[in-house]
């Protein structure tokens, strides 16, 4: 799934044509992801081109403060604050704060060298499957999706590829893809994360910092997504459970979605 060349959004993709088995597909044009909209700008024609009616912001306050979305007119705008209550407890996770880290390379060393930044991602990751705030937050998404009058809906956090990166695999998981197209999927976003974040790479490689570790904190990696679905397994036994019980979304909701989302072939 190609991305789609925007200017001014990174990142950006319709999740649409992915293939569900058994001759379906996602359906083109209602639903796509990308990072942050601080950038976006009126005048990007592709973006307008999209039509898109409601965007779904999965960022903590902080983000959404310090870099406001920009949306196209007429498009409202739905916060889902995956992190909120992981940040009460734990702090603010890497996801959510890679220009702080990737600006500092001995921060980053001291908070995150030596496989601890592989680890503290894992635990984010849980937090996407065990916390209210993400519960509330995934179970938005969904019944937005499941709105059967919604128009093309578009969900990002700050680089789009962890708490992005779970929307999408939750959604195409209910939609019935198998899992090799779902993690080739969540893969995708390393291409257009470093390319995005190439300028912070490269700062943080000139000041001595490893750029093993800056790849760790921008690229999305299997690990990362087999904490949550272990999670999940942990918890639910299965995706649809979780997304029934642990998300409290009615399978009336989980149905509308795939009949609004799939599309066979001719």
């Amino acid at each position: 799934m190609p991305a789609i060349p925007a200017a001014t959004v990174a990142n950006l993709r319709d999740l649409g044509t992915l293939p569900l088995g058994a001759g379906r597909s996602v359906r083109s044009g209602l639903v796509f992801r990308s990072a942050q909209l601080d950038r976006l700008e009126a005048e990007d024609a592709v973006v307008a081109g999209l039509g898109i009616r409601t965007v779904i912001d999965f960022r903590t306050e902080a983000e959404r403060a310090e870099r406001p979305d920009r949306v196209p007119a007429g498009t409202r705008t739905l916060v889902a604050d995956v992190l909120a209550d992981y940040l009460a407890t734990s702090g603010l996770p890497p996801a959510a704060r890679l220009k702080t880290l990737l600006s500092d390379p001995a921060l980053a060393e001291e908070h995150l060298g030596g496989g601890r930044a592989q680890a503290a991602f894992a635990r984010t990751y849980r937090a996407f499957v065990n916390t209210d705030s993400a519960r509330a937050s995934y179970r938005a998404f969904l019944t937005e999706l499941g709105d059967p009058f919604a128009g093309p809906v578009l969900f990002h956090c700050t680089a789009g590829k962890d708490r992005t990166g779970w929307a999408a695999t939750v959604l195409l998981s209910l939609l019935g893809a198998d899992e090799e197209t779902v993690l080739a999927e969540y893969l995708a976003v390393n291409p257009g994360v470093r390319e995005a974040f190439a300028p912070l790479i490269e700062g943080f490689t000139l000041q001595g910092g490893d750029p093993e570790l800056a790849l760790a904190l921008l690229g999305v990696v299997p690990e990362y997504l087999e904490a949550a679905l272990d999670e999940v397994a942990v918890r639910h036994g299965t995706m649809e459970k979780y997304v029934r019980e642990g998300l409290g979304v009615p399978d009336e909701v989980t149905d509308i979605i795939r009949e609004r989302l799939t599309v066979y072939a001719a």
